[in-house]
């Protein structure tokens, strides 16, 4: 009996890491490098690895660029202060900030603006938290855990709104909500969902084939969020294991022993490449029946950054 590969869809490149990755290699190709970019323009390794043999230069924040010279901004988004910093040593700077992302920095300006208290699911640390928290901080509490309430002084609990990251688990997220609610029973959902339609994609691609796997696999990084967390889901969905490799060759063969059905999914920001190589060494080792498992259909597309198209129509590109 051939040994059988579930293969989720949707997968891999979502909209906003698309329009991200895009604008720093059109950046390269209009300015030249090097090219600076502030953090991972994605929590990808072979992307950032990719990016930087063609002449990008990741920086951890701006002051390392030099003065007068090009940054982008990654598609996690930056906080107002980082804006400042860039203008104040006259760098040029290209937003790479997901438009679903910039969403959720306008909830949590307008909710500001009408002194609200914001509860922020999300880890803390994560750049996209940083960022969001920082287009309020006086009015944002990051939740992380349901005992971080503890530290939390809100104002007024009848003027308390949450928001979210948006590569949570969707699961655990409502779960997190419901807690919330039940400390402060006046507590406001978002305007519209704030974990972003790829992310939540990913992971009911992942439910339908995990409860049929031996084996579940998830190309992505340690640091990307999304990623993460479809390893969490199918563990909870059923997986009897789970494991996320950046690359192929880091599957250990002892995870295949006693496999029969192996399911295989990336993370948002995986170019399919890498699930590729993936599927070609499991097929070297006996897994060649591939069969695709579709929960959705995907036909979002952003437009590049307002100042590099500008720019590349001013150069006739």
């Amino acid at each position: 009996m051939t040994k059988k590969v579930l293969l989720a869809a949707p997968r891999g490149y979502c909209a906003g890491v698309d329009r991200a990755v895009i604008t720093v290699e059109k950046a390269l190709e209009l300015y030249g490098a090097p090219v600076y970019v502030r953090k991972e323009i994605v929590h990808n390794k072979h992307v950032v690895s990719t990016l930087e043999e063609r002449g990008a230069i990741f920086v951890g924040e701006t002051d390392e660029v030099p003065e007068g010279a090009l940054v982008i901004f990654s598609a996690h988004g930056v906080s107002p202060a980082v804006h400042e910093a860039a203008a104040s040593r006259n760098l040029k700077t290209i937003d790479a900030t997901c438009p679903l992302v910039t969403k959720v920095h306008h909830e949590v300006k307008r909710f500001a603006r009408e002194d609200y208290d914001i509860l922020l699911v999300g880890h803390k640390g994560h750049e996209e938290v940083e960022g969001t928290a920082g287009e309020a901080p006086a009015n944002v509490h990051v939740v992380e855990r349901i005992e971080d309430l503890a530290h939390i002084q809100v104002r007024d609990e009848k003027k308390l709104i949450w928001l979210s990251q948006t590569t949570l688990s969707v699961d655990e997220t409502i779960q997190t909500v419901r807690q919330l609610k039940e400390r402060f029973p006046h507590l406001i959902d978002p305007p519209s969902d704030d974990i972003c339609y790829a992310t939540q994609n990913r992971q009911v691609a992942i439910k339908e084939i995990a409860q049929s796997s031996d084996l579940v696999l998830v190309v992505g990084s340690i640091n990307s969020s999304n990623s993460v967390r479809l390893v969490e889901v199918s563990l909870e969905y059923g997986a009897k294991a789970a494991y996320l490799v950046d690359y192929a060759e880091e599957v250990k063969e002892e995870w295949l022993v006693g496999v029969e059905t192996i399911g295989v999914s990336s993370g948002a920001s995986v170019p399919e490449i890498l699930v590729q190589d993936l599927l070609k060494w499991l097929a070297e080792r006996g897994f060649s029946d591939v069969q695709t498992v579709t929960a959705t259909e995907e036909h979002l597309l952003f437009a590049i950054p307002p100042e590099l198209r500008k720019d590349l129509k001013a150069a006739g590109r």
